[in-house]
């Protein structure tokens, strides 16, 4: 049998390993190369133009269905998305017929993402369109009820509407949820396009809030605001963002019993 040449593509370097220690196990397999994020994915695929590649969903930058965009339904190799995502995007993946590893993962799940990925490689000339069908149904989906926090090698969820604001450093994340803090790897750009824009607003080119947590907004200068989170959080709002937030209180977004003006 002729192996089955794969790329894995991660960001985090504990789960790069652990999905290499994996398929290193496997008889008729061989691991072309690793990749660390989406820009450097797309350069091995069309340099390697590998059978299968195992893709992380969640990356900063190029994420995993930008990758898949970039490459194109042409160019694009069997895939087996390694995700945290919910039941939504899940069953979005399952209505294609486009497999994912969920993790935590074990060896026998591998297995079978291995076996589905062989048989598409070898047979399917449709996953490529149906690599962009997936994407543009999840694209086109309703915001994610969870945030998936990935820390050393262990994934965990936080409800989206448990998070009061969010602080945005470089390409991390800092997700407030009462006395916790939460670090995530993406941009403050990233994630306000996947909120609920009726939920969270950007504030700040570094701040996004949730209107749900504000407890007072104090008219601060020229049209700025001080925004009082229930907790007793304080953060300011800048002037060109302070406009949603007067949109969100004129459309009775936010009730008067919460907010002062």
């Amino acid at each position: 049998m002729t192996p089955l040449r794969v790329i894995i593509v991660d960001d985090e370097p504990l789960a790069r390993r652990r999905l290499e220690a994996l398929l290193k196990d496997e008889a008729e397999i061989e691991i072309a190369a690793e990749c660390e994020d989406g820009a450097s994915a797309v350069a091995a695929v069309k340099r390697l133009s590998p059978d299968v590649m195992f893709l992380d969903v969640q990356m900063p930058g190029l994420d995993g269905f930008d990758v898949i965009e970039a490459l194109g339904p042409a160019r694009c190799p069997a895939v087996v998305f390694v995700t945290a995502y919910d039941e939504y995007a899940l069953k979005a993946f399952d209505v294609h017929a486009i497999d994912y590893l969920l993790k935590p993962f074990d060896r026998k799940r591998l297995r079978q993402a291995l076996s589905r990925a062989r048989a598409l490689a070898l047979n399917d000339r449709e996953v490529g369109r149906r690599l962009i069908a997936v994407i543009a149904d999840l694209r086109a989906g309703r915001p994610p009820e969870r945030i998936a926090v990935k820390s050393r090698g262990r994934v965990y969820f936080v409800r989206a509407d448990e998070i009061g604001w969010i602080e945005a450093s470089g390409h991390y994340l800092t997700l407030h949820v009462g006395r916790d803090q939460h670090l995530i790897r993406g941009t403050i750009k990233e994630i306000e396009s996947r909120l609920d824009r009726d939920r969270f607003v950007r504030v700040h080119r570094s701040t996004i809030v949730n209107v749900d947590h504000i407890k007072e907004l104090l008219p601060s200068f020229h049209g700025e605001y001080v925004i009082v989170l229930r907790d007793g959080t304080r953060v300011s709002s800048s002037r060109g963002n302070s406009v949603r937030l007067q949109a969100i209180i004129g459309g009775g977004r936010c009730s008067t019993s919460r907010v002062t003006r």
